[in-house]
């Protein structure tokens, strides 16, 4: 009772944000917790400085969509596909291709996900489960609820995965690596690159899962299911349903990704924007694509309708732990085209991510020449 009065007093008092948020992280049922609880109004750790204008019109803005089939097979596409893909990445860092499939963690008993749920930031726990992977950090609490699984290089044994996306998840997480592999075989052709260019500097070493599960919301125009950023990665694979609620920022102006059957959606990161190319030379080499490809700034507002549910595939190195400095693509500088990057590794890029949590600015901006 003592955690529920905290989390729904709407008193106009300066509010103790750190004790509801602790409040909340305890009672570990996230967000869909106070959904089944019954609440009406939206807690004060969810409320963003000014509303969200949902009902803003739009100009019918269309993304790019792929279609991978036969390119292996036929020269002539591939050349054409690359093209598409060079210009996808370029201009919105997002496209959308053909392909299926889900993961549904988040409607088991309450009880028996409660075990999944936790904080450590010792990677010993093979799945994540919580609210908000920057609860204590981003000055606005997301309306979302999440699980993290990393697949790649050490996937976990079938037995320390959640029963009920146990199959599924072995299975997608191979397709998706599939799929990732031959996307980097494509961005590496499209920038004049061999192409194993971006697979043999690791980019497809690691990939890890993530399922989100964003709740009905009673007051949608007040939070945000995602706050607008970028991605720590090289590309993200993202698999959304039928809801929708995902924005990409394009030409200055927020416009939807409306959800496609059958299609995933692809972005670039912040790793791939910075074109990261390992050395172990020096610290002073830079930062990947030398923003060639840029990183998407997208969000996901909250909806009445819900939940929403998508899994987003991370794919960066295989353990943030390395010692290996990644800097632009030596081929893709020139005199007029300078390193705009410093060169760090992946640890140092991931610490600042997640120190900072989503709070609507790049963390490029903290590696900038």
């Amino acid at each position: 009772m003592t955690n529920k009065m905290v989390l729904n007093d709407t008193s106009t008092c300066q509010p103790d944000r750190k004790a509801e948020l602790r409040a909340f992280d305890e009672t570990k049922t996230g967000v869909k917790g106070l959904v089944d609880a019954g609440i009406t109004k939206v807690p004060r750790i969810f409320h963003l400085p000014s509303p969200e204008n949902l009902n803003s019109q739009q100009p019918e803005l269309t993304l790019p969509t792929i279609d991978l089939q036969g390119i292996d097979n036929n020269p002539i596409q591939r050349k054409e596909v690359i093209e598409q893909v060079k210009g996808a990445l370029e201009s919105w860092g997002f496209f959308q291709m053909m392909i299926k499939g889900v993961v549904d963690f988040h409607e088991q008993d309450t009880e028996v996900k409660k075990q999944w749920y936790t904080r450590d930031p010792s990677g010993k726990s093979r799945v994540v489960y919580n609210s908000n992977f920057d609860l204590y950090a981003a000055p606005v609490t997301n309306w979302r609820d999440s699980f993290y699984c990393t697949m790649v290089p050490n996937p976990p044994e079938p037995q320390e995965l959640p029963s009920p996306c146990r199959d599924i998840l072995l299975e997608y997480s191979k397709q998706v690596m599939k799929l990732g592999v031959c996307l980097f075989e494509l961005m590496s052709e499209a920038l004049g690159l061999d192409r194993n260019h971006f697979v043999d500097i690791g980019c497809a070493d690691g990939l890890a899962v993530l399922g989100h599960y964003y709740p009905s919301c009673p007051q949608p125009e007040l939070t945000i299911g995602t706050r607008d950023h970028t991605d720590s990665d090289f590309i993200t694979i993202l698999l959304q349903d039928h809801i929708g609620g995902l924005k990409v920022f394009y030409e200055d102006q927020w416009t939807d990704v409306p959800p496609m059957p059958g299609a995933l959606v692809v972005n670039a990161g912040d790793l791939l924007q910075a074109s990261l190319s390992p050395s172990t030379l020096s610290l002073s080499l830079f930062l990947i694509t030398n923003d060639k490809f840029v990183s998407a700034q997208h969000k996901v507002v909250a909806n009445k309708v819900g939940p929403r549910v998508s899994v987003a595939s991370f794919f960066t190195t295989g353990s943030i732990q390395t010692s290996k400095v990644y800097a632009p693509i030596t081929e893709l500088l020139s005199e007029d085209n300078p390193a705009k990057y410093r060169g760090t590794t992946i640890k140092e890029y991931v610490d600042y991510y997640r120190a900072k949590g989503l709070d609507g600015t790049s963390a490029l901006l903290y590696f900038k020449i």
